[in-house]
């Protein structure tokens, strides 16, 4: 067994931004954060990523040796549609990690077909720019359930060990309705409770993040929850270690409030 890797759900920024300057120049704090975890971790043996952008009935993991991109994205410009992140796939570690998930009690299903979508591969070419490091993706479930993302987090704890660097990415704030000023008030409420939150005690900060609807302007800030589900599972790998916001920002798109947090 190796060094227990800590876990992240990182805010992963608004579409291809890497590869527009404009965007690039807005997220200058996020790209400097997530180079932050690549040099905190060095290259591990493979990134698993959980992220909001890919949903299934059931749990589905990532098996392409080789996995194409999914540009799930809409009006950027052309080039943005081009991107290649060529980083290879971890078949192996996929079939380890259905096996964890199973042991859980949870379906899951190995999946040769998906691609990167842009919750991955967007952060990962700030974080690993040579693409030199496996990754492989875990689905969320569409029903969203907090019990069920914070088991599968707990069925992927032991892969930490493994040199498996667990990443949850989406966004502490995600209403695509309502964004610029009118956005700065539920943001940063909800971005409070969810820091305070999260510094509770193991057993208090878990009861809160199950009934986070009851968060002050949870779902004015998550109307569909999708981009929080994987601060779900990132907290369920390390259930019982403390959490660390090691990214926040104001302002962003106008007035949105985003963070980051470490997990052990």
């Amino acid at each position: 067994m190796g060094e227990r890797l800590p876990t992240w759900f990182i805010s992963h920024g608004g579409g291809p931004w890497p590869w527009i300057p404009e965007m690039r120049a807005m997220f200058a704090n996020l790209e400097a954060a997530l180079k932050g975890i690549a040099a905190a971790v060095g290259k591990p043996r493979a990134v698993l990523c959980i992220s909001g952008h890919w949903e299934n009935e059931a749990f589905a993991v990532m098996h392409a040796a080789r996995p194409p991109m999914v540009y799930d994205y809409y009006g950027f410009p052309p080039h943005t549609y081009e991107i290649v992140y060529p980083a290879p796939g971890a078949p192996e570690l996929a079939e380890r990690t259905a096996a964890l998930i199973e042991g859980a009690g949870l379906s899951a299903r190995l999946d040769d077909e998906q691609g990167f979508d842009h919750g991955t591969f967007v952060p990962l070419a700030v974080m690993y720019p040579e693409a030199d490091v496996p990754v492989f993706q875990v689905s969320i479930r569409r029903d969203y359930d907090p019990a069920a993302h914070v088991a599968l987090g707990r069925a992927l704890a032991p892969l930490r060990e493994e040199g498996v660097l667990i990443l949850g990415s989406g966004l502490s704030y995600h209403n695509l309705r309502l964004m610029g000023p009118e956005a700065r008030a539920p943001s940063s409420a909800f971005d409070a409770w969810l820091t305070q939150a999260l510094a509770l005690p193991p057993a208090e900060r878990l009861e809160a993040v199950l009934n986070w609807e009851k968060a002050p302007a949870a779902r004015i800030a998550h109307p569909r929850e999708d981009h929080l589900v994987p601060l779900f599972v990132a907290l369920g790998a390390a259930e019982h270690e403390p959490a660390i916001r090691d990214y926040h920002e104001e302002g962003l798109f106008g007035g949105v409030t985003a963070s980051n947090f470490r997990f052990g």
